[in-house]
């Protein structure tokens, strides 16, 4: 139930022109590594990552939820700068946009935290609690921020992580004032095979009875997680309670409807995110031009060109690429850490080649040309 999927060799360019990070421009944008403290996570916290406008001022809070994959081994796979092309979109229209990995994931310590138990009792109530005190400590501590409006919070998560917005709708901390969810749900075992189906809608349903937030849902007509027959179980069942939901019946995407909320796709799902926003009245007057795409170093050869384009488009924290003066290069990425990457990366360039210097760490140049 995650929305990072594999990225398709002919996206490479695409992205690096889309969602490659900033030089300075008019619409610089702030980037932080972050750890939640939360005393069930331990000393370790919980993984975050932040991306918001940089000037230095109060943001509000767009707190995104990632979703649960099927295979558990694949969490330990996850990042939270996995996200940050999407996240991006959020801080573009003005909001400080945090992803946080809860307990099990990534890096956040917690193993099987938000188990729902045996696929025939699929317990959505008590799995779903996990996954709220996780977002609840993520909000308490970002509030504590200079950078952080208290008010104008919206929460926004996908699938497993969209099920746990609308349940912190359902006890919404102060500031928060809407909740986002795509293709929310919890227990998909394989395509349109759900665990106990009836408990899920009637946790959606139980979650009715307290939210009263406006919320927007999303759901796609090909989605193999949540088939709209399903989907409308949960809308209805939230509706009768009291719950708002404005339902969007999104036309099929790809070939699974459940990843329209991606990287790839934000043509497709931001115009319903501004639409909605702008009926809450929380839409900003402009919206920020996307960053520059880092320029690929002028020493290197279409070959090492092509392979900085890679760099660019590569989704897996952290990263860095390096180069020499007569354009011998090297990059690694998915480094448990920034330090980790530029050191790999040296050592990859030095292998063909000498006087090899950093170029580019993570989402950023290494110097200032």
């Amino acid at each position: 139930m995650t929305f990072a999927r594999r990225l398709p060799v002919v996206l490479i360019a695409w992205l690096a022109l889309a969602s490659a990070p900033h030089r300075a421009n008019a619409a610089e944008f702030y980037t932080e590594d972050l750890r939640i403290p939360m005393a069930a996570a331990g000393p370790q916290g919980l993984e975050a990552f932040m991306v918001r406008p940089a000037p230095a001022k109060r943001y509000p809070l767009a707190l995104i939820s990632h979703g649960s994959p099927r295979a558990f081994d694949d969490r330990a796979t996850m990042s939270a700068r996995k996200y940050y092309a999407i996240a991006l979109e959020f801080a573009r229209r003005g909001f400080a946009a945090v992803i946080v990995m809860r307990r099990g994931y990534g890096t956040s310590p917690g193993g099987r935290a938000d188990s729902y138990g045996t696929c025939a009792r699929a317990d959505y109530i008590a799995a779903t609690a996990v996954a709220v005190a996780d977002l609840r400590a993520s909000i308490d501590a970002m509030t504590r921020r200079d950078d952080i409006s208290p008010g104008g919070m919206i929460a926004v998560g996908h699938s497993a992580g969209g099920l746990a917005t609308i349940a912190l709708t359902a006890q919404a901390p102060p500031g928060l004032v809407a909740g986002i969810n795509f293709a929310g749900g919890r227990g998909s075992s394989s395509d349109n095979n759900v665990c106990n189906p009836d408990a899920l809608v009637q946790a959606f349903g139980r979650f009715g009875k307290t939210s009263r937030l406006p919320t927007l849902w999303v759901y796609a007509a090909n989605d193999m997680f949540f088939a709209p027959s399903l989907a409308y179980r949960f809308r209805d069942a939230f509706r009768s309670n009291g719950g708002s939901a404005n339902f969007i019946d999104a036309p099929a995407f790809g070939e699974d409807g459940h990843y329209l909320y991606s990287t790839t796709s934000r043509p497709q799902w931001t115009p319903y995110v501004d639409a909605f926003l702008r009926e809450q009245k929380l839409a900003p007057r402009e919206i920020l031009s996307p960053p520059d795409p880092l320029p690929a170093p002028s020493q290197l050869s279409e070959t090492g060109k092509a392979e900085f384009a890679r760099y660019l488009a590569s989704i897996l924290p952290h990263k860095a690429f390096a180069v020499s003066p007569k354009g011998g290069f090297g990059w690694r990425s998915g480094r448990a850490s920034a330090a980790d990457a530029q050191a790999d990366a040296l050592a990859a360039c030095g292998k063909r080649a000498t006087g090899c210097s950093l170029y580019a760490i993570d989402d950023r140049l290494a110097r200032r040309p």
